[in-house]
């Protein structure tokens, strides 16, 4: 899990929002398709085009937009944007494995569950050479329960992570060119795009704080 620093709302959100008058209110399930495609390229880039969960790659066909406290809390406003993220996964395959935003689904409670906007998220988690995700401290009771919630130690990314990790096990490599290629990967590309499992890499081969 990667912290997100969440930037403004998209100005086509706001600008639909503000048609509110007395006839009309704006709700999430009558938004627009094309302030829905601004408000999901915004949480993409705000993200560097990596799940806010699980941290795989996105891409628009296979994601969803996220309300990080469900929507359907009727406490909560979905249409606050600093409640959106984007997840991965959308149109789910026959025996697909379920897992982040779509594991979760309405289930949330804040004390047992841990925030991609909490600046201390990445130090909560830690990650074996197996690609397996465990709590930083195996005291962190909240750790393991988000890590059971969203499915993040399941056999197919577990197994994603590995492979990410695998290139970077070459004995091959001088230390300075690991140091170099775990560097050049954690840096996002000119598009802002951030490799996938971002922190994996980090916490492995990256420089600790």
């Amino acid at each position: 899990m990667k912290y997100i620093q969440k930037d403004s709302e998209p100005q086509e959100f706001t600008d639909w929002k503000n048609q509110e008058n007395s006839n009309w209110k704006p709700s999430y399930k009558e938004m627009d398709k094309s302030v829905k495609k601004a408000v999901k390229q915004a949480l993409m880039t705000e993200q560097g085009y990596i799940c806010c969960y699980c941290e795989d790659r996105l891409n628009d066909n296979d994601s969803h937009i996220e309300h990080f406290q469900p929507k359907s809390d009727p406490a909560i406003d979905p249409l606050d944007f600093s409640n959106l993220l984007c997840s991965c996964q959308n149109n789910l395959k026959k025996r697909e494995p379920v897992h982040c935003g779509k594991l979760k689904g309405d289930w949330f409670d804040e004390k047992q569950l841990i925030s991609p906007l909490d600046p201390t998220c990445e130090e909560r988690f830690a990650f074996t050479a197996d690609g397996s995700i465990k709590p930083a401290d195996n005291r962190d009771q909240v750790a393991l329960t988000t890590i059971e919630k969203l499915g993040l130690n399941i056999p197919k990314l577990r197994n994603l992570r590995q492979k990410a990790i695998e290139s970077f096990i070459d004995p091959s490599l001088s230390d300075r060119e690991l140091e170099d290629f775990v560097n050049s990967y954690l840096e996002p590309d000119n598009l802002g795009q951030f490799n996938p499992f971002w922190t994996t890499v980090r916490y492995l081969f990256g420089i600790r704080e």
